[in-house]
């Protein structure tokens, strides 16, 4: 099966992919529950309310409309307030890895003032082309769309405040978009798109939860994101062409077959010594010389060409 393409714009959720969010938004939520009775009394509760899209799930606890839209509104004023999360370690790297091949953009069910002071602080917020706050649209689906729909939306940023002029007016496509999530809620909004979608394992829903929702993907680490989106480890010989080797560089068949040629080269170098050292004596003409003058023949010198250092130069020449 072939791997896709690279994407060329890739939608970052934030709370639970970007930033540590579980007992953040817990801790923010939890006070808000109570105060509005709404039920949800522990922090596994609240994460599955990110199994739907969060506001849908939010209305479904609430008496009326009314009392939604008062509790939608109390929420968002208290993560504005209290909701300072940190990093996943690693992130910052992988978004400004991505900056070069790909339009970014941040989908997330959390306030736009949120999501600026958290981009702002961790010097990403020029990184990211779009932002869909929970305020601005606060259904995945349409926001997904949204991004699809603007025909200037593969003009990215470069972490610079101006957008890259060069690549306005060309639009990506659907199956050239990738969303990187942790809740199911957003695997099946983009699944619903025509969407690629990747989970992380560190945020709400499990690995095995956000494959199950059509995930293709789900990193343990935040750099298997780049590995899985643009490494080509994976691919296989029927969909990508055989890399040409670099000049200078073997093949690793060459590579392989090296040692058993060099073991060739050096066994008939050293049955070539042999074979000199026993043809007529053993000896070079300059010593045949010396043993045809009269006195007695002195010993090889250790600095002369003689029989023991050719006998030490052909077993180094056996030498693996």
């Amino acid at each position: 099966m072939c791997r896709p393409e690279p994407p060329r714009a890739v939608i970052f959720d934030l709370d639970g992919t970007l930033v540590q969010t579980r007992e953040a938004s817990w801790r923010v939520f939890e006070k808000i529950s109570a105060a509005h009775h709404l039920g949800i009394v522990d922090p596994e509760q609240f994460y599955e309310m990110f199994a739907n899209n969060f506001f849908v799930s939010l209305r479904n606890l609430c008496r009326d409309a009314e009392h939604a839209h008062a509790v939608e509104a109390d929420f968002m004023r208290s993560l504005g307030a209290d909701y300072a999360p940190l990093l996943i370690p690693g992130m910052v790297d992988i978004v400004k890895a991505l900056v070069p091949h790909a339009t970014l953009a941040v989908l997330s069910s959390n306030s736009t003032e949120v999501i600026r002071r958290i981009l702002r602080k961790n010097s990403l917020a020029y990184c990211f082309s779009h932002v869909f706050g929970g305020d601005v649209e606060p259904d995945k689906r349409k926001g997904i769309q949204r991004f699809l729909d603007d025909a200037a939306q593969g003009s990215g940023r470069r972490c610079q405040a101006f957008y890259d002029e060069s690549a306005i007016g060309s639009p990506v496509p659907a199956q050239s978009t990738a969303i990187i999530t942790d809740t199911v809620g957003d695997v099946e909004a983009a699944v619903k798109s025509g969407i690629r979608a990747i989970g992380v394992a560190w945020g709400m829903h499990t690995e095995e939860q956000l494959l199950t929702a059509g995930a293709e993907f789900v990193a343990i680490w935040p750099q298997e994101i780049l590995a899985h989106l643009f490494g080509s480890s994976t691919a296989t010989p029927a969909c990508v062409c055989p890399a040409q080797p670099a000049i200078g560089l073997q093949t690793s068949e060459a590579v392989s077959a090296a040692p058993a040629a060099r073991m060739q080269r050096r066994a008939a170098g050293a049955k070539a010594m042999q074979r000199r050292m026993t043809s007529h004596g053993a000896l070079p003409h300059e010593h045949q010389q010396v043993q045809s003058m009269p006195g007695p023949v002195p010993a090889p010198s250790s600095h002369e060409p003689g029989g023991e250092n050719e006998l030490l130069l052909a077993v180094r020449l056996a030498m693996p």
